[in-house]
């Protein structure tokens, strides 16, 4: 059986330039086929603009308010929204409220930054 809990891990910059803590992935379990971790951006900035060639990617908003954009459509999303983002597609998220934006991020495969492309 494998637990870790969210406080225990260390936060460090993704290639787009979040900030997230690794809840389950290959560096601290036995995982295989998928990652979890929770993101935060701090208020009025954004992910860099990237896609990942081979993870499908969800999110989900824990906390405050942002925009997203996926292959060029635009949304906004709160508290509660679950989003995807197919393998291959262009995305970036913004905190547009005056909080730290936090999501959850699934991964599958696991997130490597050998699989984050930049224009």
């Amino acid at each position: 059986m494998t637990i870790q809990n969210l406080a225990a891990q260390a936060p460090f910059t993704t290639a787009d330039g979040s900030t997230i803590r690794s809840i389950l992935d290959h560096t601290n379990a036995p995982v295989q086929s998928q990652s979890l971790a929770e993101a935060t951006l701090p208020p009025g900035t954004s992910t860099q603009r990237h896609y990942h060639r081979l993870s499908e990617e969800f999110y989900f908003l824990l906390e405050g308010t942002g925009s997203m954009e996926i292959d060029g459509e635009i949304r906004g999303v709160s508290l509660g929204d679950a989003i995807l983002i197919p393998a291959g597609a262009w995305h970036q998220i913004t905190a547009t409220s005056g909080t730290p934006l936090r999501f959850l991020c699934c991964c599958a495969p696991p997130y490597s930054h050998d699989d984050t492309f930049f224009e």
